[in-house]
């Protein structure tokens, strides 16, 4: 499975560590759930933003047509 290393300033990787705790659960599985959280959360906005843009293209397209 492939691996990402990620430098942490010393007081980041407290907080990040800080955060972990409080969700129970060890600090490379609260790093990796908020990256895969953070992806999917912005897929989505992506998604629905070229929705957006192919539907008023296709009433742009329309008119033109």
């Amino acid at each position: 499975m492939p691996a990402l290393n990620i430098q942490f300033t010393e007081d980041e990787q407290s907080l990040i560590r800080e955060a972990a705790e409080r969700e129970g659960v060890s600090l490379k599985a609260f790093v990796r759930n908020v990256a895969l959280d953070a992806a999917s959360s912005r897929k989505h906005l992506r998604d629905a933003l070229l929705t957006d843009i192919f539907d008023k293209s296709a009433e742009l397209n329309d008119r033109l047509a």
